[in-house]
C-alpha cells in the first residue's frame, strides 16, 4: 500500500528537481521562467517589499510552495530571499489558519469561507506594526495556488502594493486527458512519445514528472487521466498499478489526483469472466474488488474515464444495457472511496441511419436523471469531433438532472498538428460563452459546466492533452499556450482570450510592450485564420483520411460513411453544405427554440456556421455581396495570405525573441504557410468541380492539378499508432 509522501521524500524531490531547468532557451520551462526582470526600477521596488518568507509549520505541499516562491524571487529579483521564524518588515507569510498562528490571528474567516478548499487569499496587512503580505487558504493546496498567482503578478510586472485578492476555482474538476498508450505512443499526439515511461516505473522516477506537476499546479489543473480512452485493461493489473501509484505519489502534494481509463471488457480480458454485463452479479463483484485493490495502491485515486460503445470500444450496449447501467455499475463500486466516473458522450454508429451530429443527444438525452450522483457525462464542445469550428453541443442545457463535463482538445488533431500556430482559447471561449437559452438568455455553456445553471455540485472540464516527451513539451512553442489556457479558463471561465494570451506571452517570452502587442495580435487571429484556410463558412470534417493530416474533401467510399468528407459537405452541382434544418436531418431541433430561430434560416444564421446547418446554392449572395462560391474562394485565399502576414510579423520580432525559439517558430510558420496554400488549392479545386465556376479574378491560380493533391499519401503521418 502506498501512503502520502513524507516530508523527507518531498525534500529529496525538491533537491532532485526544484525548477524547470533549461538547456539554452528551448521552451522546457514553459511559463515558469524566473529570469531576472529587465526593469531594474521595478525589481528594486519589488525587492524593497519582499524580504523574507515565514512558514511556521511544514507539510509536503507547503514546502513546495516555500521553495517555489524562493526560486521565483531569487530568479526574478536577482537576490536571495531569507526564510524567517518571526515577523519582520517585508515578510511574506504562508500557510493556513491551522498551520500558522500568525495567520490564525489575522485571516478573515468570512473571506476564507468563501474561497472553499482550493481557493486562496492574498492581501497586504500590518502585523506588529510591520507591513507584510499574507498568502493563505483553508487547505495547503490553496496556498500553493496562491503562490503561483503571486508569482504570476511578478512575472507580468503587476503592482503588489495594497493587495486584496480572493480567488477560487469556478469548476471543481480541472483535468487533463492523456491519450497515451502503454507502448508510449500517443493517439493524436504530435509532441513525441508519452511522458510515462512505464518500463522504468516505479524504479526510476523521471524528473520531468515533478516538472509536469509544477506546471499543472501553477494553472490550477487538479487531475490527470494517464491513459488513452481507447483503453487497455492491462493498466488495471497489479504490475501497472504499482507504476501508477508511483506517479500518484509524485503528483499528490501538487494537488493532482490520478485517474485511469477503464476498458469495459476488463472482467473478461484480465478477470477470467465470460461476460462484462454491468448487471451481472459476478461482474459487479469483480469491479468492486478491483476498485478496492486500486485504492490500496492509491488512497486518493480519482476514478475512471470511460469510452464505451464508440468507435469499436466495448460497452454496456453489447449486453443490451444502457450507458447509465454501465456508468452506475462503476460508480457504485467507486462511491465508498469518493471516486467518480466520467462517462464520455462521444458515441455514434454507422449502423444508425442518422446524422452523426445528432446521435450523442439521441442516446443520452433520454437518460437524464438516470445516472448516480458521482457520475459526470463528458461532452465534447461540438456535436461532431473537435472541428476547427463547430456550434456548441446540443446536450449542453438538455440534461438538467445530470452534471455535464466539457471536453476540449488541446492537441491539434484537426488544426494542423504541432506545426501550425493556433491559439485555442478563442475556440474554447466560443463554446463556453455560447447561450443555450435553457432558462432564458444567459444560460451559457459555462453556467452548465460550472453547475450554477442547475445547482450541481459535481462539476468538471477536461482537455485532451497536447503533451509529449519533446523537450518543449508540446511540439510547437505556442501550443504551450493552449495548455495554459485550459487551466486558466477552468479556474475562471470569465477570463478573456486576450487576457490569457497576454499573461502567457509575458511569462513565456517577454514583457517588452511592442513584442507583447505583436504576439498577442498573432495569437488572437490565428484560430480564425486556420478556419479560413481549412473549413470556412461552416464546412467541417474535410481532412485527410485516418491520420487527419492535410485536406481531403474528396474522401469517400470508406467502410463508414460518417468517416468520409462527402458525408459532411454534400457538395453537388447546386451547392454545398449539410442541411440540418427540418427539411434535412433536423439536428437543429435538438437546440432550444431561440437557438433554432438563430440558425434556422440562411438569412439569420451567422455565416461562420452557414454550411454546418444549410445546403446553400453556389450563386447565393452573402452579406459581403459576393456569391457563396466567390466568398468561399476569398476565405481560403485570405486564410493562406494571413499566415504569410503572420510570418512577416514574427520576423520583425527577431531582435526581441531568443534565437532558438525564434528560429524554431520561423521554420514552423514556413511549414504552416506551405500547408495553408495546400489546403487552399486542394479545396478550391475540388469544390470547383461542383460549382463549375472560375476562381475570382485577382486570385492566384493553383499551380498543380486536383489529381495531384488527391494522389498525395502520408502513411507515416503522426498521431496514429504506427503499423510497424
Amino acid at each position: 500500500m502506498t501512503t502520502p509522501l513524507t516530508i523527507p521524500r518531498i525534500l529529496l524531490a525538491l533537491l532532485l528537481c526544484v525548477s524547470l531547468t533549461a538547456r539554452g532557451e528551448d521552451g522546457y520551462r514553459l511559463w515558469l521562467r524566473y529570469d531576472k526582470l529587465n526593469d531594474a526600477a521595478l525589481a528594486k521596488k519589488y525587492s524593497s517589499t519582499l524580504k523574507y518568507i515565514l512558514l511556521e509549520k511544514e507539510s509536503p505541499t507547503l514546502l513546495i510552495a516555500q521553495k517555489e516562491l524562493n526560486n521565483a524571487l531569487q530568479g526574478l529579483l536577482g537576490t536571495t530571499i531569507g526564510n524567517t521564524h518571526s515577523i519582520q518588515a517585508g515578510t511574506i507569510v504562508l500557510g493556513t489558519p491551522a498551520s500558522s498562528p500568525v495567520i490564525a490571528s489575522l485571516a478573515p474567516r468570512d473571506k476564507l469561507g468563501a474561497v472553499g478548499n482550493e481557493g486562496f487569499l492574498i492581501y497586504t496587512t500590518t502585523v506588529k506594526s510591520k507591513l507584510c503580505i499574507v498568502i493563505t487558504a483553508n487547505q495547503d493546496i490553496g496556498v500553493l495556488y496562491g503562490i503561483y498567482h503571486f508569482i504570476r503578478l511578478l512575472q507580468t510586472q503587476q503592482s503588489i502594493q495594497s493587495l486584496s485578492i480572493a480567488s477560487a476555482p469556478a469548476i471543481q474538476l480541472r483535468i487533463l486527458n492523456h491519450w497515451d498508450n502503454l507502448d508510449r505512443t500517443v493517439e493524436r499526439g504530435y509532441a513525441g512519445f508519452s511522458l510515462w515511461d512505464w518500463h522504468k516505473l516505479p524504479g526510476y522516477i523521471d524528473p520531468r514528472y515533478y516538472d509536469y506537476a509544477r506546471a499543472n499546479a501553477s494553472i490550477g489543473i487538479n487531475g490527470t487521466v494517464l491513459t488513452n480512452v481507447n483503453a487497455n485493461a492491462q493498466v488495471l493489473t497489479d504490475l501497472y498499478l504499482k507504476k501508477v501509484a508511483a506517479l500518484a505519489d509524485i503528483f499528490r502534494p501538487y494537488g493532482i489526483k490520478v485517474y485511469l481509463t477503464a476498458r469495459f471488457s476488463a472482467p473478461i480480458e484480465i478477470g477470467g469472466l465470460k461476460t462484462a454485463d454491468p448487471l451481472d452479479k459476478d461482474v459487479k463483484v469483480w469491479w468492486k474488488n478491483k476498485i478496492d485493490e486500486i485504492y490500496t495502491y492509491i488512497p486518493d485515486f480519482g476514478g475512471f474515464l470511460v469510452k464505451a460503445n464508440s468507435e469499436g470500444q466495448p460497452g454496456p450496449q453489447n449486453y443490451n444495457r444502457s450507458h447509465a447501467d454501465g456508468a452506475n455499475m462503476l460508480a457504485e463500486a467507486l462511491a465508498p472511496h469518493h471516486g467518480i466516473v466520467m462517462w464520455r458522450a462521444f458515441v455514434y454508429s454507422n449502423e444508425v441511419p442518422e446524422d452523426r451530429a445528432k446521435q450523442a443527444y439521441n442516446e443520452f438525452k433520454p437518460l437524464d436523471g438516470s445516472f448516480n450522483n458521482n457520475v459526470l457525462v463528458q461532452v465534447k464542445n461540438g456535436p461532431v469531433d473537435f472541428q476547427p469550428r463547430e456550434p456548441f453541443h446540443p446536450l449542453f442545457g438538455a440534461m438538467p438532472k445530470t452534471p455535464l463535463m466539457l471536453e476540449v482538445q488541446l492537441t491539434q488533431e484537426y488544426l494542423g498538428f504541432a506545426t501550425h500556430l493556433v491559439y485555442l482559447a478563442p475556440l474554447f471561449k466560443e463554446c463556453m460563452d455560447a447561450d443555450t437559452y435553457t432558462h432564458g438568455k444567459g444560460s451559457t455553456v459555462s453556467r452548465v459546466i460550472d453547475g450554477s445553471l442547475e445547482n450541481h455540485k459535481l462539476t468538471g472540464i477536461a482537455g485532451v492533452a497536447n503533451i509529449g516527451n519533446d523537450r518543449n513539451w508540446t511540439g510547437h512553442p505556442f501550443a504551450q499556450a493552449n495548455w495554459y489556457a485550459l487551466g486558466r479558463l477552468a479556474w475562471l471561465p470569465a477570463l478573456s482570450s486576450e487576457t490569457i494570451a497576454e499573461e502567457w506571452i509575458r511569462m513565456t517570452f517577454s514583457n517588452d510592450e511592442a513584442a507583447v502587442h505583436a504576439l498577442k495580435e498573432m495569437m488572437l487571429r490565428s484560430r480564425e485564420t486556420t478556419v479560413q484556410y481549412m473549413t470556412p463558412l461552416g464546412l467541417h470534417h474535410i481532412m485527410g483520411w485516418n491520420h487527419h493530416y492535410g485536406p481531403g474533401p474528396w474522401i469517400k467510399d470508406k467502410p463508414r460513411a460518417d468517416w468520409t468528407a462527402v458525408y459532411y459537405h454534400q457538395a453537388d452541382s447546386l451547392g454545398v453544405g449539410f442541411n440540418r434544418t427540418a427539411r434535412g436531418s433536423n439536428a437543429l431541433a435538438q437546440y432550444t427554440p431561440e437557438v433554432q430561430k438563430l440558425y434556422g434560416s440562411p438569412d439569420t444564421c451567422p455565416e461562420e456556421y452557414l454550411l454546418w446547418f444549410h445546403h446553400i446554392r453556389w450563386d447565393h449572395k452573402l452579406s459581403s455581396g459576393r456569391t457563396l462560391w466567390d466568398e468561399l474562394c476569398y476565405h481560403y485565399y485570405t486564410g493562406a495570405d494571413s499566415v504569410y502576414h503572420m510570418q512577416q510579423r514574427w520576423n520583425a520580432l527577431e531582435s526581441k525573441i531568443d534565437r532558438d525559439r525564434f528560429q524554431q517558430v520561423k521554420s514552423l510558420l514556413a511549414i504552416q504557410h506551405q500547408e495553408a496554400i495546400w489546403w487552399r488549392n486542394a479545396c478550391v479545386l475540388y469544390f470547383q468541380t461542383f460549382s463549375k465556376k472560375d476562381i475570382p479574378a485577382g486570385l492566384e491560380k493553383p499551380d498543380k492539378s486536383l489529381q495531384y493533391y488527391e494522389s498525395l499519401e502520408f502513411p507515416f503521418a503522426p498521431g496514429i499508432r504506427p503499423k510497424w
